[in-house]
Parts: C-alpha cells; sequence; structure tokens
C-alpha cells in the first residue's frame, strides 16, 4: 500500500482539493492511503483559517483522505521555504510520496530547478540581484532566468521548495506533481477549479458557494462559524500597542532594520491595512508583512519560529489512517504524536488558540477550548 502526503491549508476545502485526492486514488489505486498534513487556525499568509481547522480536518476525511495532521503553528506561519520544509520534516519518515499541485506537473523540470536553487551560482546571482533592491521573489526569479517561468505561479513557487526540501533532507519521498487548472488567487470562482480566494470572498459577502465545495465540506460549512482578520483587529492592534522595543526586535521577518520601521507604523497607525502599507516596500512583500503582524499578535519569536516543533498532533482520521499511523510508529519513523502539557510548545499553542477565538465573526469565542478538542474519528 502507497502512502501519499499532501501540506495543505484547506482554506477552506473545495472542489480542487477533492479533484486532486480523486486524481492519487485513480492513479495509484483505491487501497493508497492518502495523510494530509494541514495548517491548523492559522495559514501560511498569515491570517486566520476562515473556519476552524477541526470543521477543515473533517471536510478532509469526508471528502477522500485518511489521516489529517496539524501543520505546527510555527512551520503554518513560516516563509514558503520553512513551510515546505516543516512539511517535508515531519511527512517525510513515513509517506512515499509527496502529491502537490503545479501550474505546470513536470516534476522533472521542479528538480531541476529545486538543484539550481541549490547551486552556489544560483546563490552568487541572487545576491546581485537582492543588492539591486528587488523583493526576495522577483530576485530569485531573475536570478534564475532559464527556469523563470516556474518562479512566477504560487503553486510552482511551491512545489519548487518541496523538492528543494526533498533534496536537503535526502528524504525518501518521490515528488507526485499534478497539475492544477485555474488560477490559485483568481477571485472569480470556477466551479471545476475554484480558487480558495474566490470563496473566501463569497463567504464574507453573504453570496452563495455551496458549489464551489464537495457536498460533504458544505454541509459541514454551511452553519459553521467564521473567522476574519476584520473581526479580531482591534484585538491584533491592542497586543501590537503594547509591545515594547524588545520585542519588537525578536520578532522574525524584522532583518535589516524592519522591525523598527514595522514598530514604528504599529504605534502610528490606526488598522492593520495602514501598517502593512507603512512597513512594505519594493523590498519586502506584504505576504513578509502580514506573517511578520501575525506572528507579533501571537508572540510568535524569531527563536521560536527557527525551532523545531516537539510533536505533530492528530486532526482526524479513519480505520486506514490509524493503520498507517501504528505502522509508521512501530517502525520509528513517524514524528512523536500527540501534546506534551509540560512543553512550552503547548502553551503556545493554547495561546494561539484562544487568540484565534477573538477572529470568530458573530462574537469572540470562550477561551480554553483547545484542551477541550478531541480527534474525530470516521
Amino acid at each position: 500500500m502507497k502512502t501519499v502526503g499532501i501540506i495543505c491549508e484547506y482554506n477552506p476545502f473545495h472542489n480542487g482539493h477533492k479533484k486532486q485526492l480523486d486524481t492519487i486514488r485513480a492513479q495509484l489505486g483505491r487501497d493508497c492511503a492518502i495523510v494530509c498534513l494541514m495548517s491548523g487556525n492559522f495559514v501560511q499568509r498569515g491570517a486566520p483559517a476562515i473556519f476552524h481547522k477541526s470543521l477543515r480536518a473533517q471536510a478532509a476525511l469526508f471528502s477522500g483522505a485518511d489521516l489529517v495532521l496539524e501543520l505546527p503553528v510555527t512551520y503554518a506561519l513560516s516563509s514558503a521555504e520553512g513551510f515546505a520544509a516543516g512539511g517535508v520534516k515531519i511527512l517525510g519518515g513515513f509517506c512515499d510520496l509527496l502529491c502537490f499541485g503545479t501550474e505546470t506537473g513536470d516534476a522533472v523540470a521542479l528538480i531541476s530547478a529545486a538543484k539550481a536553487l541549490l547551486s552556489d551560482d544560483f546563490k552568487d546571482a541572487l545576491r546581485q540581484q537582492l543588492d539591486k533592491g528587488l523583493s526576495f521573489p522577483a530576485a530569485r526569479a531573475a536570478a534564475l532566468q532559464e527556469h523563470s517561468a516556474l518562479l512566477q505561479k504560487p503553486n510552482d513557487i511551491l512545489a519548487v521548495e518541496y523538492c528543494k526540501a526533498i533534496l536537503l533532507q535526502k528524504s525518501a519521498m518521490q515528488p507526485m506533481p499534478i497539475l492544477r487548472q485555474g488560477d490559485y488567487h483568481d477571485t472569480a470562482a470556477d466551479l471545476e477549479n475554484p480558487s480558495a480566494t474566490a470563496i473566501r470572498n463569497l463567504l464574507r459577502s453573504g453570496e452563495s458557494w455551496s458549489e464551489y465545495v464537495p457536498e460533504e465540506a458544505g454541509a459541514l460549512f454551511r452553519h459553521a462559524e467564521a473567522y476574519t482578520l476584520a473581526a479580531g483587529e482591534r484585538s491584533v492592534l491592542a497586543k501590537l500597542r503594547c509591545m515594547t522595543d524588545a520585542e519588537f526586535e525578536a520578532l522574525p521577518y524584522g532583518s535589516e532594520g524592519l522591525w523598527r520601521k514595522f514598530m514604528h507604523a504599529c504605534r502610528s497607525c490606526d488598522s492593520t491595512q495602514s501598517i502593512i502599507s507603512e512597513t512594505k516596500s519594493k523590498r519586502y512583500t506584504r505576504t513578509r508583512i502580514d506573517r511578520m503582524l501575525m506572528c507579533a499578535y501571537l508572540g510568535i519569536t524569531k527563536e521560536m519560529l527557527e525551532s523545531t516543533p516537539p510533536y505533530t498532533r492528530v486532526l482526524a482520521l479513519n480505520e486506514k489512517g490509524r493503520s498507517v499511523l501504528k505502522q509508521a510508529r512501530l517502525t520509528g519513523s513517524f514524528p512523536h504524536v500527540g501534546e506534551a502539557m509540560d512543553d512550552p510548545y503547548w502553551a503556545l499553542e493554547q495561546r494561539c488558540a484562544d487568540l484565534y477565538a477573538l477572529f470568530r465573526t458573530s462574537s469572540p469565542a470562550p477561551a480554553g477550548q483547545e484542551a477541550k478538542q478531541r480527534v474525530f474519528f470516521k
């Protein structure tokens, strides 16, 4: 039985995600096991997930996944490189394949680009482009001109990072790219290939969205509480205004004095949008500032973001998923699963859950719910 890993966010789970799961089954057979490593309540673009992690995990399970694990929050809020490396580190010990959507679907080209990114020649070229004042994504594309098309689309960029992580970690996992049709950032929903961005826009505006998600997921999401950055903006502002100079300096993404510019914006601006506008520049992308802002709100330092999480939590599973866990534990290839309540990381997760509760659009959810969270078994 092949075990296939997917590093994902499912923000929210939609028809395109279901298509990926169905494609895996069609190519590898119904007996393969699909393991989804999913961002929890905060996603890589530096925002709260639209629905609680437990519902998104259940949606994946009902739509074809066998095991849903939580990508630890410090991996989830990392750059594309850290996000990919953390996911590969967790899945690499027990998954045979890593499946991901790309705009090209060309495994050979993706591996070739990954190898080029790791070469000394590329590092020198990248530094030259960065010295021109370009943002990191723009500098990387310019330095890798022969592969620049692969570094212009979001799924290809992440796919190359997955391949880099596989090479660097000498993982036995093999890449399994699947052609992703449609635009990842499209604001207009497409029935067969919707973007999560478009669906979130429909959810926020109160328009019809159910036709863009599988029926099982729709049943879960239909009456679910939504979470948005706008709903908790004053909570974010309150936290930022109370931070000390030392706390700003300790933030991730604040190199080259960016933390100081961010600090001044936090102390003078009246909205998160204006803070981001005041801080971002040609050199520093909006998503970098978004992640920096969310880390500040959650109390995540650069040291925390760069450390290895001590465990991985199970969110949902079926009988096949349970077998995958059992086999991985027997062979010693699986990272520690569960939570260690005496570990500082557990305290961080509790804090993140309590602060996520303040983003609920109806009214803040009660604190202390993380400790009551149970694994969903189908």
